[in-house]
């Protein structure tokens, strides 16, 4: 076996992370290019000292590690990989954490001291919540996080963390389904929704959850159908509104989307996302000029160019032609800090980005809190 040529103090780092997260290691083993962690769960850790070393060659053999397949590795750097070998490993639906994320996950694990950072003062202030309570909250936050941030496997682990330090505790249970799910797992995603339907049979979240494993397993029809039957129940359910519309526009049904868009739209007529996704709806239902027009209204609400083509990438759409200065400068007013917030200030659930299908490729932008998986082909 290669001995490692990683530094005895990234070495320590390493196993420090694994440990802080609660993992119960199966098997170590040193590599030229760093330290190679299987854990009891099936996740693979492949720690990378200097990634501007790694191979190609290696980083292929990296894909081979583990029993679980290469959705279950998780590569963590403090710097930046080969364009091509992180593209590589992506292809192969490995999750990477580099330069920045690997430092804030050392530094959200308490281990800022192990990158050389002075240890941060503890605020003289009594804490709101008791010691076990705090824990808890620190852990599902840094679960939403990185769930937020479109790193399932990092995700995955801290709600295994929570629901150990509280067994019932029903946002960690959901989480995990999450986690599992935009991971790619959805047999594992269902059996965690169940477990938690069985005793809390009307949490919205485990049932969203049960929806979008129909969605992954290429049961979209089936899917809207669970999103229709909560909106039936209660149509404020924006979340749920959002969920449908997602997956009307997976199964190309924009009629219909463009009616519950609408429905969104009346709530919050100022959100320019919104407002960008209804001028979509327009333009694929026969109502091309006024899809043009709806558009022009959404960059006049704030729309930014670089979102405005990220959507168009997401849908499907031609790209938009590159704004005039003037045009720029009109949006950069419409979205200054100094600007009112308006009743839509907040994120449009329809129109993050959520991890889709195979077709469309994995997500790279963070998730949204009620991901969508990646769906099968039949």
């Amino acid at each position: 076996m290669a001995p490692s040529m990683a530094s005895a103090p990234f070495v320590q780092l390493a196993g420090r992370v694994v440990e802080a997260m609660g993992e119960r290691l199966d098997a170590v083993k040193p590599t030229p290019d760093g330290v190679v962690v299987q854990t009891s769960d099936g996740l693979v850790y492949a720690f990378l000292e200097d990634p501007t070393r790694v191979s190609l060659e290696s980083a292929r053999r990296l894909l081979g590690t583990g029993s679980g397949g290469s959705a279950r590795l998780v590569v963590l750097t403090p710097g930046h990989l080969p364009l091509v070998i992180a593209a590589e490993l992506a292809r192969a639906g490995a999750t990477l954490v580099e330069g920045p994320r690997f430092a804030e996950l050392a530094r959200q694990l308490g281990l800022r001291t192990l990158l050389g950072e002075e240890p941060r003062a503890i605020p003289p202030e009594s804490p709101r919540l008791l010691p076990s309570a705090q824990q808890l909250d620190d852990v599902m936050q840094r679960a939403r996080t990185w769930l937020g941030w479109g790193v399932p496997a990092l995700a995955l682990r801290f709600y295994r963390q929570a629901a150990t330090l509280k067994p019932e505790f029903v946002p960690a249970k959901v989480g995990l389904g999450r986690a599992l799910l935009a991971l790619g797992l959805p047999d594992d995603a269902d059996r965690q929704f169940d477990e938690v339907l069985a005793t809390h049979p009307d949490d919205v979240d485990a049932r969203l959850g049960k929806a979008a494993v129909l969605g992954a397993k290429a049961e979209p029809t089936r899917e809207v159908e669970v999103y229709r039957a909560l909106l039936a129940e209660d149509e404020a359910r924006t979340e749920v509104r959002a969920h449908l519309v997602a997956a009307l526009v997976d199964l190309g049904d924009w009629r219909s989307a463009r009616v519950e868009i609408e429905a969104m739209l009346a709530r919050t007529p100022e959100d320019p996302q919104l407002r960008f996704l209804h001028a979509a709806s327009l333009s694929k239902t026969g109502e091309a000029r006024l899809g043009e027009e709806e558009r022009k209204e959404a960059r006049a609400l704030g729309l930014p160019y670089e979102r405005e083509v990220a959507l168009c990438e997401h849908l499907g759409l031609p790209p938009p032609a590159k704004p005039t200065p003037e045009e720029a400068a009109a949006t950069s007013k419409a979205t200054r800090p100094g600007t009112p917030p308006t009743p839509s200030a907040r994120p449009a659930p329809s129109t993050r980005a959520p991890p889709r299908s195979p077709r469309r490729g994995k997500s790279a932008a963070p998730a949204p809190k009620k991901a969508r998986a990646p769906r099968k082909r039949k």
